[in-house]
């Protein structure tokens, strides 16, 4: 096995951890939506619950296959228009994450609150 073949492997297994990590969040976010819901915090809390856990679920996914894409481009194809495609793609996945990020804290990453600064910004 050749080092193009070990880091087509590495990817690979990236790939899946990331399919993984969304499957595996979905059904958490809805174990505890039922949680929720089974709990007496009602419909909506449900809902904020499911939205919340498989958002982040969504993020963390998508981190591991711009991983994986990394890997493959880099390591076992690095032509041109191999980068450019991973360019793109990684500028697509970066925009879903960052937009998932606002849909998900309802603010923007840069207004956070910060503990111990006065006004909490």
């Amino acid at each position: 096995m050749g080092f193009e073949d070990a880091m087509d492997a590495v990817a690979r297994g990236v790939e899946v951890l990331g399919i993984l990590t969304l499957v595996l969040g979905l059904a958490a976010a809805l174990v505890r939506g039922g949680l929720a819901l089974r709990g007496g915090r009602g419909a909506e809390e449900g809902y904020r619950v499911v939205r919340t856990v498989f958002g982040r679920s969504i993020l963390l996914g998508l981190e591991f296959l711009v991983a994986a894409d990394i890997i493959r481009t880099v390591a076992v194809q690095p032509s041109l228009q191999n980068v450019l495609v991973l360019g793109l793609i990684v500028l697509i996945r970066t925009f879903l994450s960052f937009s998932l990020e606002v849909e998900i804290d309802g603010r923007w990453p840069w207004r956070r609150v910060v503990p111990g600064r006065p006004g909490g910004m």
